[in-house]
C-alpha cells in the first residue's frame, strides 16, 4: 500500500534550500574574481592564489585529437585550479574567428566542468609597435590584435570562468633586431587593448606583461598601468638571471607583487632538454617558494610533449621531471625536497 508523504511548508522549503545549495556547489560554476589591492579575491573577498598549468594551442592540440575533455581532466586531476590557454595570431586566421571561438567554448566548459579558471592569451611574441615578431606563428598587427580582442570581450562577456585576458603574450625587441619600443611606448599600446576590452567586458582581469618577453616588470613600481582591475604577468625562465635568484627577481617583478597581483603565466625547467630554458629542479623549488612569500600565482608550461619545457612525456601524461616536480606541487601544496 502506497503512503502519500507531506511535508510542513518550513521542512518543504530547507530541503529546497539544501537541494539548491548541494547544485550551487557541484554545478561546477565559478564565482567572479576581482582584484583587491595586490590580491586577486572571490566574490566572498577571501583571497584565491592561482596554481595552474599552460595548455599548447587548441587547433594544435585538436590536429592531434588532443583537445578534449580528457586533457582538462588530466589538468585538474594534477590540481590545477586554472589553465592557460594561447591563440596564436596565425591559428586564428586560419580557423576564423567563428571556428576557432568554437574550440575555446569547448575548453572553457571543460574548466568550468572540472572547477577551474581560464586564462585567455593573444599568443605572440615581438614587437606590436613596429609589428616584427620573433616567427610566423606570431605575426599579427595592432588592428589585428584589437580586433580580436574585441571580439573575445564581447564573447565571454560577464563569464566568470573566464577570468584573465592575457592581452600580449611576450613583447620583446629581441636585442633590437624587432626595432624600437620602450615600456612607456608599450603601455599606450596595452591601455588601448585594454580600453576596447573594458568597453564590452567589465567583470575581467586583464594581464600586462613587461618587456623582455615578458620578464621585467621593474617599470612598473615607478609607472604603472593607470587602469583600475588589471594585473600584470612575468615569465621567469630559469636563464633570464643567473644566481643568487631571489635578489633579482626582487628587482624584477617581486617589488610589484608587494603593490599589484602578479600571475607568473609561463616559467618551467627540462632537465637533458636541448631548449636554452635549461633549469633544475633547484630552480624549481626556488622559484616556488619565492612565489609563496610573495602570494604570486602561476601556471607551469608546458601540458604537452614537445612544447619546451616540457610537463609531460606522452599523451599518457607521463610527467617528466619538470612535470612531477610540478604535479607534487599542485596535488600537496608542498614544495618536494
Amino acid at each position: 500500500m502506497k503512503k502519500n508523504l507531506c511535508f510542513s511548508p518550513i521542512v518543504y522549503i530547507t530541503i529546497m534550500i539544501i537541494i539548491f545549495m548541494f547544485k550551487l556547489t557541484f554545478s561546477g560554476e565559478s564565482g567572479f574574481i576581482k582584484v583587491r589591492g595586490n590580491k586577486f579575491v572571490d566574490e566572498k573577498n577571501n583571497r584565491i592564489i592561482f596554481k595552474g598549468i599552460a595548455l599548447a594551442e587548441p587547433g594544435d592540440l585538436a590536429k592531434d585529437g588532443q583537445w578534449s575533455e580528457n586533457h582538462f581532466a588530466k589538468a585538474a586531476e594534477w590540481g590545477a585550479n586554472i589553465v592557460r590557454i594561447p591563440v596564436h595570431p596565425r591559428a586564428w586566421r586560419e580557423h576564423g574567428p567563428e571556428n576557432y571561438l568554437k574550440l575555446l567554448d569547448q575548453g572553457v566548459a571543460w574548466a568550468q566542468k572540472y572547477h577551474m579558471y581560464v586564462i585567455i592569451d593573444w599568443h605572440t611574441i615581438g614587437n606590436l609597435r613596429t609589428e616584427q615578431f620573433q616567427k610566423p606563428n606570431y605575426d599579427t598587427t595592432l588592428k589585428e590584435t584589437l580586433f580580436f580582442w574585441r571580439t573575445i570581450a564581447a564573447h565571454y562577456k560577464n563569464n566568470p570562468v573566464v577570468a584573465f585576458y592575457e592581452i600580449y603574450n611576450e613583447p620583446t625587441v629581441y636585442n633590437g633586431t624587432l626595432g624600437r619600443m620602450n615600456w612607456p611606448q608599450l603601455k599606450e599600446i596595452v591601455k588601448e587593448i585594454i580600453y576596447i576590452i573594458y568597453a564590452f567586458d567589465k567583470t575581467v582581469i586583464p594581464l600586462v606583461g613587461g618587456l623582455n618577453w615578458a620578464y621585467d616588470l621593474s617599470p612598473v613600481l615607478r609607472d604603472p598601468v593607470d587602469i583600475p582591475g588589471i594585473a600584470y604577468t612575468t615569465h621567469p625562465y630559469p636563464q633570464k638571471r643567473s644566481q643568487p635568484w631571489e635578489p633579482q627577481w626582487e628587482k624584477d617583478f617581486g617589488a610589484v607583487a608587494d603593490k599589484y597581483p602578479v600571475i607568473a603565466t609561463e616559467f618551467g625547467f627540462q632537465i637533458d632538454s636541448h631548449e636554452p630554458c635549461i633549469g633544475t629542479v633547484e630552480y624549481g623549488r626556488r622559484i616556488i617558494n619565492y612565489f609563496d612569500q610573495k602570494g604570486i600565482s602561476w601556471t607551469a608550461w608546458c601540458f604537452h610533449p614537445t612544447w619546451q619545457p616540457v610537463l609531460i612525456s606522452d599523451w599518457d601524461y607521463t610527467p617528466t621531471v619538470q612535470g612531477r616536480f610540478f604535479k607534487s606541487v599542485l596535488q600537496t601544496g608542498k614544495i618536494p625536497e
